[in-house]
């Protein structure tokens, strides 16, 4: 905490001022006040899933202008506290308290205004996907898919399971599921790409060191008013045991159910939710998201392609190692964070990641 020992008043103020910008708080409070108007009006919740994204919107506009207030309150605080230090060094404390309170939050505002875009604020779909490695690589996801759970759990965000089939022996096969937190898909962007694990083999009787790839794919959940290229018509329904290895259609009671988009020969499958239609409806959110993330790729693609730059994530380009022998670091190739705590990592730990990532690419 030595670092705030030293805070100053001025300096704080100038920087809550610039938050007060960045964060459009005149905007935000004009655009409460007109989705509060439409909640108010007769048959809003007709259209229940319009009704829902209007309401989170408006939630997510009112907890960041309360915090806002919050934090001029600290500021009004610590200013008043130094007034009376000057009589009273014991309140010389109060002022470095309010303003170390005050610098944490303005911290999380700088975090909070690099996600502007309107997908950002989107929940996420996240895929975990063996790459190279084989029974180890199935391990591997299973590692990834719990550590991402519990990253999910600090952060106070919720997960639901859409898809986890587990591997022949040990580990996943894969494992995709919906985040649902604040700027979910904004935040969790940072993970998508290929992740690599060396350690000693836990299956290998003679203890030799091996190598290992997952990849992680994230994706936005799509609202009903953003346009995505889907035609009903392009898409072949299967369905099967959830309890089975998949693959086989039994009959149309059987719960679990397969998209195949035709054009693009992208698959999903859900078989986790209770019944086939809310499989089937699980599974086109998760084709739409990937639909919108190809077509993201394909539009980023072209500016490399006219910028001259090389296209360098694909798969087998890891985006972060997680060595645990024969040392422990974890690093992320892109931002250069690191660490040597992987146990901590593996159980979650990785917001210094993934703010990482973010303050790394904002600076681009």
């Amino acid at each position: 905490m030595a670092e705030k020992e030293n805070l100053n008043i001025d300096d704080v103020a100038e920087r809550l001022a610039a938050a007060r910008e960045y964060l459009h708080i005149e905007d935000s409070k004009a655009e409460l006040v007109n989705l509060d108007h439409k909640a108010a009006q007769p048959g809003f919740w007709d259209d229940a899933a319009a009704a829902q994204e209007v309401s989170k919107k408006a939630s997510n506009l009112r907890d960041t202008l309360n915090a806002y207030d919050v934090a001029c309150g600290l500021l009004d605080d610590a200013r008043a506290a130094d007034e009376l230090a000057s009589e009273d060094e014991g309140f010389a404390a109060e002022v470095q308290m309010c303003l170390s309170r005050l610098d944490s939050m303005l911290d999380q505002f700088e975090i909070d205004s690099w996600f502007a875009d309107d997908l950002d604020s989107s929940d996420a779909i996240v895929s975990v996907n063996p790459g190279q490695g084989g029974l180890e690589a199935q391990d591997w996801t299973d590692m990834l898919y719990r550590m991402y759970s519990r990253y999910v759990e600090k952060k106070g965000w919720k997960l639901k399971v859409l898809d986890v089939v587990p591997g022949e022996g040990i580990g996943l096969d894969r494992a995709v599921f919906q985040v649902e937190g604040k700027n979910a898909y904004g935040m969790l962007r940072s993970e998508h790409g290929v992740h690599r694990l060396v350690r000693i083999s836990p299956t290998d009787i003679k203890g030799r060191r091996q190598t290992t790839f997952a990849s992680v794919e994230v994706m936005p959940v799509m609202s009903d008013d953003i346009e995505v290229n889907l035609n009903p018509n392009d898409v072949r329904v299967d369905v099967y045991r959830s309890s089975g290895p998949g693959g086989q259609c039994v009959n149309t009671t059987d719960s679990a159910v397969r998209l195949t988009h035709i054009p693009t020969g992208i698959v999903v499958t859900c078989q986790n939710e209770k019944s086939q239609l809310m499989n089937k409806e699980s599974a086109f959110k998760v084709l739409r998201g990937r639909l919108y993330e190809l077509e993201r790729q394909k539009r980023d693609a072209e500016l490399d392609a006219i910028r001259g730059e090389k296209q360098e994530n694909g798969f087998g380009s890891q985006i972060r190692n997680y060595v645990l022998y024969p040392y422990q670091l974890v690093k992320d190739l892109r931002s250069g964070v690191e660490t040597s705590n992987v146990d901590a990592v593996l159980d979650g730990d990785i917001d210094e990641f993934v703010v990482g990532y973010h303050r790394w690419r904002v600076s681009q």
